[in-house]
C-alpha cells in the first residue's frame, strides 16, 4: 500500500506564513489561520510543505487504505488561497449562498483574496465544517 505523500511535519507554520511573497495574501492567510485556530481550539501544524492544518482525524477506506489528515486547513497557492472544508459543501448551501466570490472542488474552497468573501460567513462555514468532522470522526 502506498504511503500518504502529505503528512504532518515539524516545519514552522510562522515561517511558512512569513514566506508568502504577496503581502495581501500573507495577511489574508494570517486571518484565516486565526479563524481556524478559533474554530478548532488547536495550534496549526504544517502538512507537507504548503498546507497549514488544524487538528486531525484518522480515516480508513473500504480498500484498507487510510491515514491522518487535518480537520481543516489552507494553503497559499500561486493563483488563490485553497481552504480545505473536509466534509465538502453539500450540507452548507445557505452559507455558500451568502459567502461571496469563490470556486470549489470536492472539499476545496478557492478564493483570490479574503475581501472577495464575507469573513463572518467564512468563519461560520469553518466552524460548521469542524463541527461536522468532529461529529463524524471523534
Amino acid at each position: 500500500m502506498a504511503k500518504l505523500k502529505t503528512a504532518k511535519t515539524g516545519t514552522s507554520v510562522g515561517q511558512y506564513l512569513d514566506s508568502i511573497a504577496d503581502r495581501q495574501k500573507r495577511a489574508d492567510c494570517k486571518v484565516i489561520a486565526r479563524m481556524m485556530r478559533d474554530a478548532t481550539g488547536k495550534r496549526a501544524s504544517m502538512w507537507g510543505s504548503s498546507i497549514v492544518g488544524y487538528d486531525s482525524y484518522d480515516y480508513r477506506y473500504a480498500s484498507g487504505h487510510g491515514g491522518s489528515w487535518p480537520i481543516c486547513g489552507f494553503s497559499a497557492r500561486a493563483q488563490n488561497i485553497a481552504i480545505y472544508i473536509m466534509p465538502g459543501f453539500s450540507g452548507f448551501g445557505d452559507l455558500m449562498d451568502r459567502l461571496g466570490k469563490f470556486r470549489t472542488g470536492k472539499s476545496c474552497l478557492y478564493i483570490k483574496r479574503l475581501a472577495d468573501v464575507d469573513e463572518a460567513v467564512l468563519q461560520q462555514l469553518i466552524n460548521a465544517s469542524v463541527g461536522e468532522m468532529r461529529r463524524k470522526y471523534h
